[in-house]
């Protein structure tokens, strides 16, 4: 019988995720395994907490990682939160705004949905007329849309909720990492991310935050949590004090998450984000140079996703094919409306790095034929 894993190449991940994970994140994952209750997982638990607050800059007690994808993250706080007839604000402009209203919906919620193109941001006078005409429960926002490469404005938004009763809940999946997030001074209630893009781990962990007014919320609660797996008062029990057995914890890709989060304190966040920016721009120059145009206005652009219009007349799967096959490189398509029409090129974490861009953009220029 073949073993399929010795075919497995090695391939410079530039779409919207994962990205490509740094040797010490692997060394981490190869680890040898101990038992999910063992004293010393204990330890690296009450760590991983500590290292999460300081990348959110947050000082929310509860502050853990759900095993699960970036959805299972998105999903934990919906189901923590909504409760049937609730009113919820969505605020949507590409792929991952859908997805918050479709849980929402799906739990009974009265949902409202405040919508923009894709491709351009949040309209703070929007949102200030919506929150002014009607009171919500929650209102949600993605930060970093993935779809669309756009940066959203969620600290000014948090100035709008600050006084406001309702809880603001952000998706971090593709910022948390790449760029600053101020859970705390953006008045940020509940938040989500994934570790397979600015954080550079594999895919399969969801850090989530709530804040004391969440956590209330939670707790208020006139009906029981309907998702066993995601229930937050049961997996508290677990990553608080008590200890008490909720699931078998994946040890192992704590521990890669624990590396990574190391790493980002190591190199410093400040010089993070700088790497991001400085990938990101030397990406726009050179695809500018060779007669591509950007998706996202300047202001607006995300440095860790960087969406740009296919040329007229060409295939671009094809594009993405040979860059795969005959480069391997792996970059994205689009999404919804945008299918068909742009690439999705991601920067993130160990991928943001200026020698990846060279060697993406004279790839590029091959398989364009320039």
């Amino acid at each position: 019988m073949k073993n399929l894993l010795e075919g497995v190449e090695e391939i410079l991940l530039m779409g919207p995720g994962p990205s490509c994970v740094p040797p010490e994140v692997y060394k981490a994952l190869s680890r040898k395994t101990i038992g999910h209750l063992d004293p010393y997982f204990l330890e690296i638990m009450e760590e991983l907490k500590e290292m999460l607050r300081k990348i959110l800059n947050t000082g929310n007690a509860l502050t853990i990682p759900i095993s699960g994808t970036g959805s299972a993250g998105m999903e934990a706080c919906f189901v923590n939160l909504v409760e049937p007839g609730d009113r919820v604000l969505i605020i949507i402009n590409g792929v991952f705004g859908q997805r918050m209203r479709e849980v929402a919906t799906r739990l009974g919620a009265n949902v409202d949905s405040l919508e923009f193109a894709w491709g351009t941001p949040v309209v703070l006078e929007d949102v200030e007329k919506k929150l002014r005409e009607t009171s919500y429960r929650i209102v949600a926002v993605v930060h970093a849309e993935t779809s669309t490469g756009v940066r959203n404005p969620v600290d000014e938004i948090g100035k709008l909720m600050k006084g406001n009763e309702a809880i603001y809940l952000v998706d971090t999946v593709t910022s948390l990492g790449g760029t600053e997030v101020r859970m705390d001074d953006w008045n940020i209630d509940a938040l989500y991310s994934g570790t397979q893009k600015c954080l550079s781990c594999p895919p399969g962990l969801a850090p989530l935050s709530f804040s004391e007014k969440a956590m209330a919320k939670l707790k208020g609660r006139k009906t029981k949590v309907p998702n066993w797996y995601l229930d937050l008062t049961l997996i508290c029990e677990y990553w608080g004090r008590n200890r008490v057995y909720h699931h078998t914890a994946p040890v192992n890709m704590l521990y890669g998450l624990y590396q990574a989060l190391y790493n980002i304190l190591q190199e410093g966040s400040d010089k993070v984000f700088a790497r991001h920016q400085e990938s990101h721009e030397a990406l726009v120059k050179g695809l500018e140079g060779i007669g591509l145009r950007m998706l996202v206005d300047k202001p607006y652009r995300l440095p860790m996703l960087n969406t740009v219009y296919s040329p007229e007349g060409i295939d671009e799967l094809s594009v993405r094919k040979r860059l795969r096959s005959e480069f391997k490189i792996e970059i994205g398509g689009g999404l919804g409306p945008l299918a068909g029409k742009i690439w999705r090129i991601g920067l993130m974490g160990h991928t943001a790095r200026k020698k990846n861009v060279t060697r993406f953009l004279k790839a590029l220029k091959a398989s364009l034929g320039k």
